[in-house]
């Protein structure tokens, strides 16, 4: 994992030690709907697309089995919602159900509306919704709440290991 230092994020940090092109986006944050609202400021600011922009959830793969709980991470537009088997299927899971957001703080050390897909305290298995290929660019949280990084699908897809799949709700 990335430590936090002068970048200001292990999210930042992640992207500088790897050498991967990113370009950061600070605004304020005015309510708890954090990711409609980062949409909102970057389609303003930048004239982009609201579906470039991506919220990273957190779900929990393990069925209610066992005290230890297998959680991984679904990164989507933010206008769109997690199909939850759509999930499971990508982590080849029976089950997915919303990690608590205790755990996924937890398990990020990021807090909730800040949670970065980059640079977690425990990096998991991670699937991005394949609409982000559609575009150059797209934009995910920092690692902190009113900070985005733009970057193209591959170096997130890069950085976190991740994949892609269909993950948006019918």
């Amino acid at each position: 994992m990335a430590k936090k230092n002068s970048t200001g994020t292990a999210a930042l940090q992640a992207l500088v030690d790897a050498a991967l092109p990113h370009t950061v986006h600070q605004f304020d944050t005015q309510s708890h709907h954090y990711g409609a609202e980062a949409a909102a400021e970057l389609s303003t600011r930048l004239g982009i697309a609201a579906e470039q922009v991506f919220k990273t959830l957190l779900v929990d793969l393990s069925a209610g089995k066992g005290p230890k709980r297998q959680l991984a991470v679904c990164c989507i537009p933010v206008t769109e919602q997690l199909g939850l088997k759509k999930a499971a299927t990508a982590h080849g899971a029976s089950k997915a159900t919303m990690a608590d957001p205790k755990d996924a703080e937890r398990s990020s050390g990021y807090v909730v509306g800040g949670i970065s897909p980059i640079g977690q305290k425990h990096p998991l298995p991670t699937v991005i919704d394949e609409t982000a290929q559609l575009f150059d660019v797209i934009f995910v949280s920092g690692g902190k709440r009113g900070l985005d990084i733009e970057l193209s699908p591959d170096t997130l897809r890069e950085v976190t290991g991740a994949s892609f799949a269909d993950l948006v709700a019918d």
